[in-house]
């Protein structure tokens, strides 16, 4: 029997799969990839929201599907539909926007698809595998590898993927070592979607390499499974709303969560604005993924020294300050605030998930955990419709009329998201005030 998890390759093949389907080389120009096919900001939020629904409605049908159809099973499937997003937007035609639209839109289902199905079915055929083997005490330890690889692979992955997308920059590195060629700017818009797509099939061959450890879960009956989820996760929510401590940490959560990841999502964008070169995106991506290694141990000490309120306070003060002086949009120097918005997730993850655990019951915290993850999704499709809807209504009342019509865009921009500190203020005073009250009437609780 082997006494080292990384001799079995349901392991060796957990860790590669998530490396190659959560590096992607499009992630620095995401947005920009987007507006470059000739989508307007308002399609790409929508976009996003229509991503987010997905993920919110496939999550439960795609635990039970786990179950009864085998995880090694969907995670292959997982594999297949990111191979088939990529295919649906490589050879979409530039400037066509009605057809570019759909194309992204399907794109942007079968991720969110894929993310659904991906979902702790590869955590859950690692984790089983450790234990046939009784090596279930090293899982603490396979993780740390997984995300040790996975941080070095997101890092190449960024700084490459933002490097391919500035055609003038891959050009000059060209004419250097003295070869007659020349990338167009079309072709270098669709490098990272290349890249991403090598990166898919090779998933594909990494995860039909796996074995199934419950071959027994096939027997099981797909619907009867999926109402029993249901029904487990709608019970999960009445406790959340009955119990004020678990309210108040969700609501709490989903206020940073949402905006914070609305940032993240336009995050190319804002750096364009800011008149920041494309191919140091990834280089600052990888900077502010940094914080990751040490947020955690600010976010213990807080737990650890700090009030609850006395959290909340600081890292809603982090996040407007952020939003704020980001909204000045003042070239270069506008970047600097993004470590505010940046750390404030790394925070938010780790409040939530502390507060939580202390107040729910083992038996249930996988539920409870699932509600959580739903009601942060259906936050994040909200403000996307939000600013989407926010950006049209700009645009038809003729608000930015004045500006020259190369500028439009960017104004539009500039002006929706001069809105973001204020709009995230209100809700701060109004999660504070419903806050306060729910916790008013608190009464010790676990869910059961």
């Amino acid at each position: 029997m082997p006494t080292d998890p990384l001799q079995l390759s349901n392991v060796k093949r957990f860790i590669l799969f998530r490396l190659l389907f959560n590096a992607r080389f499009y992630y620095p120009v995401f947005t920009i990839l987007f507006l470059d096919f000739g989508l307007t900001l308002e399609q790409f939020a929508l976009l996003n929201t229509v991503w987010a629904a997905t993920i919110v409605l496939l999550e439960v049908p795609s635990g039970a599907l786990a179950d009864t159809l085998g995880r090694r099973n969907l995670v292959v499937l997982a594999a297949f539909f990111m191979v088939a997003e990529m295919l649906l937007i490589l050879f979409a035609p530039m400037g066509e926007s009605t057809t570019v639209f759909y194309l992204f839109l399907a794109n942007r289902i079968l991720s969110g698809a894929a993310e659904s199905a991906a979902s702790g079915a590869d955590e859950a055929l690692a984790y089983d595998t450790l234990k046939e083997n009784g090596l279930e005490q090293r899982w603490g330890e396979v993780l740390e590898k997984q995300m040790r690889f996975q941080s070095l692979a997101f890092i190449v992955a960024m700084s490459t993927g933002a490097i391919l997308y500035d055609g003038d920059l891959l050009n000059s590195a060209i004419s250097s070592i003295g070869l007659n060629l020349e990338i167009s700017r079309e072709t270098a818009t669709r490098l990272p979607i290349w890249g991403t797509l090598f990166l898919g099939i090779a998933a594909v061959i990494t995860t039909l390499g796996m074995k199934e450890t419950s071959p027994e879960s096939a027997d099981h009956n797909t619907w009867g499974t999926i109402q029993e989820s249901t029904k487990n996760t709608i019970q999960a929510g009445i406790w959340i709303l009955r119990t004020p401590m678990a309210f108040v940490i969700i609501s709490c959560g989903m206020l940073f969560d949402h905006i914070t990841r609305m940032i993240m999502t336009l995050t190319s964008e804002l750096y364009r604005q800011f008149a920041i070169p494309e191919y140091s995106f990834g280089f600052i991506g990888s900077g502010l993924a940094i914080l990751g290694t040490f947020m955690p141990k600010i976010g213990k000490a807080m737990v650890e020294k700090r009030c609850k309120g006395f959290n909340f306070a600081t890292l809603s003060i982090c996040v407007f300050s952020g939003l704020w002086l980001m909204a000045r949009f003042t070239p270069y120097w506008s970047a600097l605030p993004m470590v505010l918005v940046y750390g404030g997730i790394f925070l938010n993850g780790f409040f939530v998930s502390h507060y939580l655990n202390q107040i729910t019951d083992s038996k249930s915290r996988a539920t409870v955990l699932s509600f959580k993850g739903l009601c942060f999704n259906l936050a994040y499709g909200a403000i996307g419709y939000l600013y989407a809807s926010t950006s049209s209504i700009i645009r038809e009342t003729g608000e930015i009329q004045s500006v020259a019509e190369s500028s439009k865009s960017d104004a539009l921009f500039q002006t929706v998201f001069g809105y973001a500190p204020y709009y995230f203020l209100v809700l701060v005073a109004l999660v504070a005030a419903v806050s306060s009250y729910r916790l008013k009437v608190e009464s010790p609780s676990k869910a059961s």
